[in-house]
């Protein structure tokens, strides 16, 4: 994970280890497996990153339109 304050990247032991988040947690949101954090772990990833909080946990700017949603059906009549 390339930070551009550091020399060099960090590693999820290092970032553990700057941020006080556990090495499994960070895993687990690098690999998707989990969504969130609680908001003293993502205020601490922010800092040891020295980024804003928002970019890293922000919900997305606007829902995904759902597929199955209703629309307007149109009938043929032979």
């Amino acid at each position: 994970m390339d930070y551009p304050g550091r020399v060099e990247p960090y590693s999820v032991r290092t970032l553990a280890k700057a941020s006080g988040v556990g090495q499994g947690v960070i895993e687990k949101l690098l690999t998707g497996r989990q969504r969130t954090a609680d908001v003293d772990d993502a205020i601490a990833l922010a800092e040891a990153l020295g980024v804003a909080i928002n970019p890293l946990f922000a919900p997305p700017s606007s829902p995904k339109q759902s597929h199955t949603s209703p629309g307007i059906t149109h009938t043929s009549k032979e």
